[in-house]
């Protein structure tokens, strides 16, 4: 065959479809997902950490403290994003709507469960948009009395509640804030009944409880723990389900009212539909450094209890958070203000 002869072969319009055929090929596999051990290892990149809150505050704090564990475990920055605001609606909606990549997670607290039960409508279905990693953290109340109310425990305040119906007065930081709710569970539970004073924040009904306006509140447990051990107020019972490290001496409400619980907590949030593989990954490194010496001081400094679970487990949690505190909204009648 001749030089000119061969350049033509090589050229044939069948040879041609061949090679564009195998071309073909070539592309569409090219397209498809590389494998897991192929992609770019995870995070390639800094992690932002939406904050619903505003700097300085409890969910502020925890997450810089996890930023020097998480650099420690992946070798990237967390980026504390704070969008204060609407209850935390704002944060929210932001956070249930960021690319499911692993590169956006929410700081939730209990809040978020508090307004997904007393909102009608909201940019974000707490249950469908959201993708739970792990608890971190769990912060017990502890209910006080103004000294000169002649009971000392639960069973005693109580039966002088109901000896004494519609004559006593409790505050709290707002209808629908944590300690609200977790009074209303507690009348709710006894069939007994004391009057409801809102303020604008928990301080100035503590106020008025130590100067004995009120006969009772509910507080977090740095605010109150000064004044219980000045006297200026007493202590009968915490809020958790088991006795708290922050006050191992005071016994809980439920030793007396089987099942009582309501806390505030703090957990991770991905996007919805965020890959299973780098949940998991996340769930690994927090589950870790919540149990860190360093993180367990500082969050008891915070009031806190140091947390963690699996992401099943959490997912568990909300769910019940949301049952516990859809009763206890409908049981008070709490409003949006």
């Amino acid at each position: 065959m001749s030089r000119r002869d061969n350049h033509r072969s090589r050229y044939h319009p069948r040879r041609l479809g061949a090679a564009y055929g195998v071309l073909g090929i070539i592309s569409v596999f090219s397209a498809l997902p590389l494998p897991a051990g192929a992609q770019t290892t995870y995070p390639a990149r800094p992690v932002r950490i939406i904050v619903m809150s505003t700097p300085s505050s409890g969910p502020d704090i925890l997450a810089r403290l996890l930023n020097p564990k998480f650099t420690e475990a992946f070798g990237q920055q967390l980026v504390i994003d704070n969008r204060a605001g609407a209850s935390g609606i704002i944060g929210a909606e932001i956070g249930a709507k960021a690319a499911p990549d692993g590169y956006t997670l929410t700081m939730a607290t209990s809040q978020v469960v508090i307004v997904s039960v007393m909102y009608e409508k909201l940019p974000f279905d707490l249950h469908k948009d959201f993708a739970p990693v792990s608890l971190l953290g769990s912060t017990p109340f502890i209910m006080v009395l103004n000294p000169s109310v002649p009971a000392v425990n639960i069973k005693e305040f109580v039966a002088l509640l109901k000896s004494k119906p519609g004559q006593m007065r409790y505050g709290s930081g707002g209808s629908g804030s944590p300690p609200h709710l977790a009074a209303e569970r507690f009348k709710s539970m006894t069939g007994a009944t004391i009057e409801h004073v809102p303020y604008k924040g928990v301080s100035p009904a503590l106020t008025d409880t130590i100067s004995g306006q009120l006969q009772m509140t509910i507080s977090v447990v740095p605010m109150i723990m000064p004044h219980i051990k000045a006297g200026r107020v007493r202590a009968i019972g915490v809020t958790s389900i088991a006795r708290t490290p922050l006050a191992p001496d005071l016994p809980t409400i439920a030793e007396s009212i089987p099942g009582y619980e309501v806390t505030g907590w703090y957990g991770l949030l991905a996007p919805a539909k965020t890959p299973k593989p780098i949940i998991t990954r996340l769930n690994t490194e927090f589950v870790k450094a919540m149990k860190s010496p360093d993180i367990l001081e500082k969050m008891s400094g915070l009031g806190a209890e140091a947390k963690s679970s699996t992401p099943e487990e959490f997912a568990a949690h909300i769910r019940s958070e949301t049952e516990k505190l859809r009763a206890a909204v409908q049981a008070s009648g709490a409003k949006v203000e």
